[in-house]
């Protein structure tokens, strides 16, 4: 069974800058999780947009069935995000993807964690096929 869309919409991430403990598992960051169940490997594009810019494209792959964690401070191809800038991101896939979206937040001792599922373009036919 393959789950997802093709187009996903990010709105509100940044690249954070500082953090709180040791590097680089306590490193404050915003991360996404793009998720391919279907039997082809997924070829994804990442565009980030900002007040003042436009960022990208961003090019990685997501093998068949697998999960791959995008650290949007990784993101350096053909140049990296500002450090606390805010900025969307587009996702485009050519086969059906999930994509979430989590926020590491360690500038203080009170670690702090938020995500949730990104936007879906409503036009794109959600697909719960067998392949």
């Amino acid at each position: 069974m393959t789950l997802g869309r093709t187009r996903w919409v990010v709105p509100g991430v940044r690249v954070p800058m500082g953090s709180h403990g040791p590097e680089p598992e306590m490193s404050s960051r915003d991360q996404l999780a793009l998720l391919n169940t279907g039997t082809r490997e997924a070829q994804v594009e990442l565009m980030a947009y900002g007040e003042d810019e436009q960022v990208g494209p961003f090019h990685c792959e997501v093998g068949a069935r697998r999960l791959r964690l995008i650290g949007l401070g990784d993101l350096i191809d053909p140049r990296a995000l500002l450090l606390d800038t805010p900025y969307a991101v587009v996702v485009d896939s050519d086969v059906p993807i999930v994509v979430q979206f989590t926020r590491y937040d360690t500038r203080q001792a009170a670690l702090a964690t938020a995500g949730g599922l990104a936007f879906h373009e409503r036009g794109d036919t959600f697909s719960e096929t067998g392949e």
